[in-house]
């Protein structure tokens, strides 16, 4: 993986891209950079074109004056597809990232191939803060230590500010609604040890998709991306055209 930096408007975003192939784009969740994508992201590597950006205000990309809405986020995602020069690509997403790029496929259905959604938030069902918490910490017992330290370590430089609100941004977009108006096929991803996507609201939400399919992956956590990239990479790759785009 190479490091390398694109002009996205105003903002200078920090990132990291490898291979040649299909096009695809690696979306982080809520507060972190795109570090805890790259173990999947150099395995993709060799079957596809690879971008891992830090969105602004997170990681080493630009901080705006105010932290970025979930719109907001979603308009940058279609604006840096340009600067790369994707005219089309799958957006694979974790957590919150899988809220960014759902939005993106109604509002640029153009520019999406096809979603690929590991560990897509808010259960319908627990959408508050104090439950989410709860689900967040006992999912810290699951993940691997270097992730967690990854973790804490781009809260922190993300700030209080930055995690609060896409944490509420999080809790107030509800994804089924806008799955519901997704053309594009979406896998949806969960790990069978992951607490903050039960299996029912995996089934509820990849039935709101109409080309919806749902894959589970046995003893991983949320991030199963990094605990087990083969399997998610393997998921990835199935059903992909071959050739730019």
């Amino acid at each position: 993986m190479r490091e390398t930096w694109w002009r996205v408007g105003g903002w200078a975003v920090h990132g990291w891209e490898a291979g040649d192939g299909p096009p695809l784009v690696l979306v982080h969740g809520l507060g972190v950079s795109g570090r805890y994508l790259l173990p999947i992201a150099r395995t993709l590597a060799g079957r596809f074109r690879v971008v891992v950006p830090d969105l602004p205000g997170l990681g080493l990309s630009t901080r705006p004056r105010r932290p970025l809405r979930l719109d907001e986020l979603s308009e940058t995602l279609d604006r840096l597809a340009d600067a790369i020069g994707f005219r089309r690509a799958t957006f694979l997403a974790n957590s919150y990232g899988c809220q960014v790029v759902t939005r993106l496929a109604i509002t640029h259905p153009e520019r999406v191939e096809r979603l690929v959604l590991v560990g897509p938030t808010v259960d319908d069902s627990a959408r508050d803060p104090v439950r989410q918490a709860a689900r967040l910490l006992v999912d810290g017992c699951h993940e691997p230590r270097s992730l967690v330290a990854i973790v804490l370590s781009d809260y922190v430089r993300a700030g209080p500010v930055t995690v609060a609100t896409g944490a509420a941004e999080a809790l107030r977009h509800r994804i089924e609604a806008d799955a519901r108006r997704v053309a594009v096929p979406a896998v949806v991803v969960r790990g069978s040890r992951d607490p903050l996507v039960p299996q029912p609201w995996a089934e509820r939400l990849t039935a709101a998709f109409p080309a919806g399919e749902l894959h589970v992956i046995g003893g991983a956590p949320h991030a199963a991306h990094f605990t087990h990239p083969d399997a998610v990479a393997a998921l990835v790759s199935a059903g992909t055209p071959p050739g730019p785009r």
